[in-house]
């Protein structure tokens, strides 16, 4: 999807920002948050409003992308590398969460890059 949503309204902004802030709950200890909280949104909003639609997929297919990223970095501790890997990609994840929530709450669209895309 190479198209940017509409500019959303202010009230429609916040739906966007939260497709992308509650991917944080996997951080804080939530099992799978990082794809429930996003996931939550996405279904309750994405028929009334498209930029919810777009940023919600966009963050499911990040978070899911993240989760197995960070399954491979642990399952590689055992080689040593997932010492390195592993916080890389918890770091990488809030980083670029944090900067599609702020492009999110500016109206803008935010293509997270690292993703593979299961929806479509």
């Amino acid at each position: 999807m190479n198209e940017t949503p509409p500019n959303p309204d202010k009230p429609d902004r916040t739906w966007d920002l939260l497709c992308h802030l509650l991917a944080l709950t996997g951080l804080i200890g939530v099992p799978l948050g990082n794809i429930l909280g996003p996931l939550v949104i996405w279904l309750i909003k994405k028929d009334q409003l498209p930029s919810v639609d777009a940023h919600g997929k966009e963050s499911l297919n990040f978070q899911i992308s993240m989760t197995i990223y960070a399954i491979v970095a642990a399952i590689s501790i055992f080689a040593i590398i997932g010492f390195v890997l592993l916080p890389a990609v918890i770091i990488t994840d809030l980083i670029l969460v944090i900067i599609a929530a702020v492009k999110a709450s500016n109206g803008e669209f935010y293509r997270y890059p690292l993703t593979i895309r299961f929806l479509k």
